[in-house]
């Protein structure tokens, strides 16, 4: 059984004086205290003595305690409509891959859900979460894009009597990604992946801009040529203004350049996000926003990001050295910044090589 406590915690725990404990630690998340007692194994870290075996009770007693399984909960963001505001960490056994948002619209006729999940166990803790707040069935599921935690749990919903949602524009890297979803959830969650299958929308959006009347509320989605995955849709709630981005719009921690993303058309719907002006934002990471604080944690990236290798192309300056010379110092404050940083300069100077 994998055994996690937040790295946080344990670091203050283990304290200053324990420095050759610490350095077993990574910086941020969640730590597998099977894996920090190997490696302090190896270093050959002497027990402790005097008020620094607190530490070590610490790990001893982190070895006796079960997994806590996170929460799934939905809060109010205007009447009518619900987030989760998902883990900004990596997908983990206690999130159960279920680092996103998750949205809710309750109508007349049903609950709308927005996004289901990476996996069949997180689909059944997001039903459970939903009949918290409402004992209305499930009746639509909208898939807002391709990443894992946006699609996995359609099966789930799929078999409950829920029609599935997506833009057609995101089918095939669906089909091309999804068992590869499986697969890497696997190593990272275990059994916690068992039951799970890709299953696919069986209602496409195939416009740019459409309208769908669900249960009595209209939903309005936008797509402008995808952003973090192919199929990135807007989700637009006229009455109530609220935008579901999706992958779209980043909060709190750094968006993700990956092989499937556009920069360019990423930047063009979130044109369209300013021209909508909602009143709130629900982004597919991080807390419920507005669109100045959008602006600053994703727009603003992507420009920056877009000009400097923009300019590194033009001038034939190599990849290396024109992510070295690119000012990310307004981003560092995000989760994940050091991490991704690298990967997201290499494949936008790839991608503007190609335009």
């Amino acid at each position: 059984m994998t055994l996690r406590l937040p790295v946080a915690a344990l670091a203050a725990h283990l304290g200053h004086t324990m420095k050759q404990c610490t350095a077993c630690l990574p910086r941020s998340g969640y730590v597998d205290m099977t894996t920090v007692l190997a490696r302090l194994w190896m270093r050959s870290v002497a027990w402790p003595r005097g008020e620094s075996s607190l530490g070590w009770c610490v790990v001893l007693l982190a070895l006796a305690a079960p997994v806590q399984a996170q929460d799934v909960r939905f809060e109010r963001v205007a009447e009518g409509v619900y987030a989760h505001i998902g883990d900004l960490g990596g997908r983990t056994t206690a999130n159960q891959g279920l680092n996103a948002n998750i949205g809710l619209v309750l109508t007349p006729g049903g609950a709308v859900l927005i996004d289901s999940g990476a996996t069949a166990r997180s689909a059944r803790r997001i039903a459970e979460a939903v009949r918290q707040v409402s004992s209305l069935p499930i009746r639509w599921v909208i898939n807002t894009g391709g990443q894992d935690h946006r699609w996995l749990g359609n099966g789930y919903f799929k078999a409950q009597g829920a029609q599935l949602i997506a833009h057609a524009r995101g089918e095939a890297d669906l089909r091309n990604r999804g068992n590869d979803h499986v697969e890497a959830l696997r190593a990272a969650l275990g059994d916690g992946v068992d039951g799970t299958v890709p299953t696919l929308p069986e209602r496409w959006i195939r416009g740019t801009d459409e309208k769908l009347d669900l249960g009595g509320v209209t939903f309005e989605f936008r797509h402008r040529g995808g952003a973090h995955t192919p199929g990135d849709m807007l989700v637009w709630l006229p009455q109530s203004r609220v935008l579901f981005s999706g992958d779209v719009v980043y909060v709190d921690r750094l968006l993700g350049v990956i092989p499937v993303s556009r920069t360019q058309t990423w930047l063009a719907s979130f044109a369209e996000i300013e021209r909508l002006a909602p009143a709130h934002i629900v982004p597919g990471h991080g807390r419920v926003t507005d669109l100045a604080t959008a602006q600053a944690d994703t727009r603003d990236y992507l420009v920056a990001l877009r000009a400097h290798m923009k300019k590194a192309v033009d001038d034939g300056q190599d990849i290396s050295a024109a992510y070295k010379a690119f000012d990310a110092r307004p981003w560092l404050r995000l989760l994940n910044a050091a991490e991704l940083m690298p990967g997201n300069a290499s494949r936008t100077y790839l991608e503007l090589e190609r335009e």
